[in-house]
C-alpha cells in the first residue's frame, strides 16, 4: 500500500487531528498483519457486525474490551503442546490482538462465538438532544410588543 504523506493537510486545517491519525495507522495495520481474517457487515443504517475466524479459540481465551472508539479483541493461547510431530502446520495457534476504530456512539452490543466464528454486533446511537428536530411553525399575527404597564413606570 502506498503511504500518503498528510503533513500539508494538517497545517492548514485545525481538529482533523484525529481524523489524520486513524488514516496513518490504518495505513500502516493494513500492512502488517492479517490474522485472524474477519469481516465487517452493515446490517442496517445504525447497526454492524463483525464477525471474526477464530478456530480453535474457546471462550476463555478470548477478551474484548471496549473503550472509548475502540474496540479490542484479544485472543491468549496457552503453551499447548500436542503429542505427535506435525507433518503440516496449516492451522494457526498463535495469540493475537485486532483493534477497530469506533466512531462516536457507537457501542457493542452483543457478542458470541459458535462454530469458530466469534460475531461481534455493533449499534450506533445518537443522543436525543443531539438528534435533528422538527420545529412547529405557528400561524397568526407576527410577534407582539411588550408594554409597560404603569406600575412598571412608577417603580423605575
Amino acid at each position: 500500500m502506498r503511504q500518503f504523506d498528510l503533513t500539508p493537510y494538517r497545517r492548514s486545517t485545525i481538529g482533523f487531528d484525529r481524523l489524520f491519525d486513524l488514516l496513518e495507522n490504518s495505513a500502516r495495520a493494513a500492512s502488517s498483519d492479517n490474522y485472524p481474517p474477519f469481516n465487517l457487515q452493515r446490517l442496517s443504517e445504525d447497526r454492524y457486525r463483525i464477525t471474526i475466524a477464530v478456530a480453535g479459540f474457546s471462550r476463555d481465551e478470548i477478551e474484548i474490551t471496549a473503550q472509548q472508539n475502540l474496540l479490542l479483541v484479544q485472543g491468549k493461547r496457552g503453551d499447548d503442546t500436542q503429542d505427535g510431530d506435525f507433518l503440516h502446520v496449516g492451522i494457526a495457534n498463535r495469540s493475537f490482538e485486532r483493534r477497530f476504530e469506533l466512531a462516536d456512539f457507537v457501542r457493542v452490543d452483543d457478542a458470541r462465538l459458535a462454530d469458530g466464528l466469534l460475531t461481534v454486533d455493533l449499534v450506533r446511537e445518537i443522543p436525543e438532544a443531539m438528534k435533528p428536530k422538527t420545529i412547529a411553525i405557528k400561524t397568526g399575527s407576527g410577534p407582539q410588543a411588550i408594554e409597560e404597564s404603569h406600575e412598571d413606570k412608577a417603580a423605575a
